[in-house]
């Protein structure tokens, strides 16, 4: 079987992790990593991660996700979380750092960063929102193949209170929204989802051929 599909069987949202098994530094770079370099819409990256260490604010972050034990459990916590509004001058941050990372006159940058601005600039807020909120999605599903590769268990939430999330992570004055939860580790023996047939559509039914 290719390696590819077997790490997609493997990987399932882990109910109880082992406590006891911490993610090594390297394996957490290689993460961390992961999320850095995923796709996004314009390579804009909207997109902020937020690695949760603190036990103090783990268990507030649990109560704020109506007590899910992965909060406390899993090795590591990361808030996956999305710019609520992108401005004209994000957007000139980011052609900067093309141009310096090609090493080429930002003035190479300015037709493209034009037509970004033209393209994003006319939304409304609520509709950059959720634009930026999509992007966190791409690199969720990026992240979940990662961490199953690397045979790290994975967790990702939504179940949890965004507005007690702003508070407990003061996210709104950094321009933040909570978008989603990820929680990463070990499984733990007794979690018995780990035994459960994978459950998806067949070919025939999630295909067509136009």
């Amino acid at each position: 079987m290719n390696t590819i599909i077997e790490d997609l069987n493997w990987r399932y949202a882990t109910k109880k992790f082992d406590p006891t098994k911490t993610i090594s530094d390297d394996d957490l770079h290689t993460i961390k990593e992961s999320l850095r370099l995923t796709a996004t819409s314009y390579g804009l990256q909207p997109l902020k991660f937020l690695i949760i260490e603190s036990a103090e604010i783990r268990e507030r972050l649990k109560v704020a996700s109506f007590g899910q034990p992965q909060l406390t459990e899993a090795s590591h916590i990361i808030v996956l979380c999305s710019y609520i509004d992108i401005t004209e001058a994000d957007i000139d941050q980011y052609m900067s750092n093309v141009a310096s990372t090609r090493s080429i006159p930002l003035e190479e940058t300015a037709g493209f960063g034009n037509f970004v601005k033209q393209t994003i600039s006319p939304l409304e807020l609520d509709e950059k929102t959720a634009w930026n909120c999509k992007q966190a999605y791409i690199a969720l599903g990026q992240v979940l193949h990662t961490c199953a590769s690397l045979r790290i268990d994975s967790t990702p939430m939504e179940g949890f209170d965004s507005v007690a999330y702003d508070q407990i992570l003061d996210l709104s004055s950094q321009n933040l929204n909570a978008t989603l939860v990820f929680a990463i580790g070990y499984r733990h023996e007794d979690d018995e989802a780990q035994h459960r047939t994978k459950v998806r559509k067949s070919n025939d039914t999630i295909f067509q051929t136009i």
